[in-house]
């Protein structure tokens, strides 16, 4: 019996922007120390015997950006899963649960989302071990955090009695996100336990249950997996048959109509990091209760949290706000109304704003590029190619494009010439030629581009070659 853990990173963290974005979630970023969230996630089994490589769930625009964490820690992967579209996490969990039952009828589950601080991974192993002995007597474990405050912004489990031989808890009910004074009863009562959102389980018996509680879910799963293609590291289920699946979540689905539903309490620090007030809470901070990040400076200030990602931000005589500084948008807000930057999102997405989505600086397979300027007619970016990369073969309708070398040497392609550049050489690619930028070296290639046309959006690009595979992506990934 081998222990999987099965990673799920579908959301984007919307009331985390501007840090968060669209294409660039949550799970991504470096919260409480120099790994990301992600990266946390997949170190948290590893003292445990007999865990196998993680299986990861994630958006198909994700599936580099999780994969370069990945291997920046050292870790590696069965598979990554790409879901054309979230389904939610009841579809996730069950194609992940057919793709393992394949290899390992007797799999053991413990899902886990990817964006959840937890320091204390000892005590939560110790209480990994105690759920996989449950779920080996068939039940769904759940886990509960001991309700330390009158959480607004989490669900709670009502804990039944206890379940014979075991620490478990039958559970009893599940509960949305109440009102305060609900939440005050909650936490007096002692049986309410915050929703982790953990679960660990069989895979069968989760795909039992699936397909009795949810046989619409397990059909389109059963067939997603059915036609899936293998790609290198990546799974791709097919996108028909999944997105035809009802989109709900493990507890909706299964989880609150199930007999066998188990929960253990996990008495130790935990947060959802859903919002800048739960980063305020699990950080640490200076004598006046100030969290800073960055080049800040802060003057009679209290209770606040200041974060800037570049820029020298400066504060004088606040009381319990969020300052989120980034190259493209800055945020204010009173950290107590911290939930309610998911509007604004809301609002830039009606508004067709690309900051609701994008980063200034974007990540690609073969490394990044970030926009330093732009006016009428002309745009400059820096753009950095990591070791034996190389961009599409391609071509653009509407734009020139002039490349100047800063560090490493510049493999290029223009039409049928190639040749090689070296630090402070520059080349010209005109309207209309095929081209591409490959770095040849062992040192990161950076380059500066200067863009120049009538039109100068992402989406002018005509791809010819990818060695990634890109070539169904969406129009506009170099």
């Amino acid at each position: 019996m081998n222990i999987h853990p099965v990673i799920l990173s579908g959301g984007a963290g919307s009331r985390l922007w501007p840090v968060s974005r669209e294409h660039f979630p949550k799970p991504l970023l470096s919260i409480s120390g120099d790994k990301t969230l992600l990266q946390d996630t997949v170190q948290r089994l590893d003292a445990l015997a007999e865990v196998a490589n993680p299986l990861i769930v994630c958006n198909e625009e994700h599936r580099y950006l999780l994969l370069d964490q990945l291997e920046s820690i050292g870790k590696s992967t069965d598979a990554i899963l790409l879901e054309p579209q979230g389904r939610d996490t009841a579809p996730a969990l069950t194609i992940a649960a057919l793709t393992l039952t394949e290899e390992d009828p007797d799999a053991v589950m413990v899902v886990m989302p990817a964006d959840h601080v937890i320091p204390d991974s000892d005590n939560f192993c110790q209480r990994v071990s105690s759920a996989v002995e449950l779920a080996q007597q068939g039940y769904l474990v759940t886990f509960g955090v001991t309700a330390s405050s009158p959480e607004t912004g989490y669900g709670y489990i009502s804990s039944g009695s206890a379940i014979p031989d075991s620490e478990g808890f039958f559970v009893e009910r599940f509960v949305e996100k109440p009102d305060l004074e609900r939440a005050m009863n909650y936490v007096e009562s002692g049986n309410y336990f915050w929703n982790a959102g953990i679960f660990v389980m069989r895979a069968d018996t989760w795909l039992n249950e699936i397909s009795e509680q949810r046989p619409l879910i397990f059909a389109a799963c059963r067939t997603a997996c059915t036609k899936s293609q293998a790609d290198g590291h990546f799974v791709r289920v097919d996108a028909e048959s999944f997105l035809s699946s009802p989109s709900e979540s493990i507890d909706y689905a299964v989880m609150e109509n199930t007999k066998k539903a188990a929960m253990l309490a996990i008495d130790t620090a935990w947060s959802d990091v859903g919002s800048w007030s739960s980063i305020w809470d699990i950080s640490e901070r200076d004598e006046n209760g100030n969290v800073s990040k960055g080049d800040v400076l802060m003057d009679d200030c209290s209770g606040s949290l200041v974060y800037s990602s570049g820029r020298c931000v400066a504060t004088s005589g606040l009381e319990n706000i969020v300052v989120v500084e980034t190259a493209d948008a800055v945020l204010v807000v009173d950290k107590n109304k911290s939930q309610d930057v998911k509007k604004i999102v809301s609002s830039l997405k009606e508004k067709q704003r690309e900051e609701f989505r994008t980063p200034s600086r974007v990540h690609r397979p073969w490394g990044d590029y970030e926009g330093i300027d732009h006016g009428w007619r002309y745009q400059v970016k820096r753009i950095t190619v990591k070791p034996g990369q190389k961009l599409s073969l391609q071509m653009h309708m509407h734009r020139a494009e002039h490349w100047i070398v800063v560090t490493g040497t510049a493999m290029v392609t223009v039409g049928e010439k190639k040749f090689l550049l070296s630090e402070n050489e520059s080349t010209y690619i005109p309207i209309g030629a095929t081209h591409r930028l490959e770095n040849p070296g062992t040192i990161p290639l950076e380059i500066i581009e200067v863009q120049s046309g009538s039109y100068l959006g992402e989406d002018d690009i005509i791809r010819f070659e990818d060695v990634y595979n890109r070539a169904n992506a969406a129009v506009g990934e170099s």
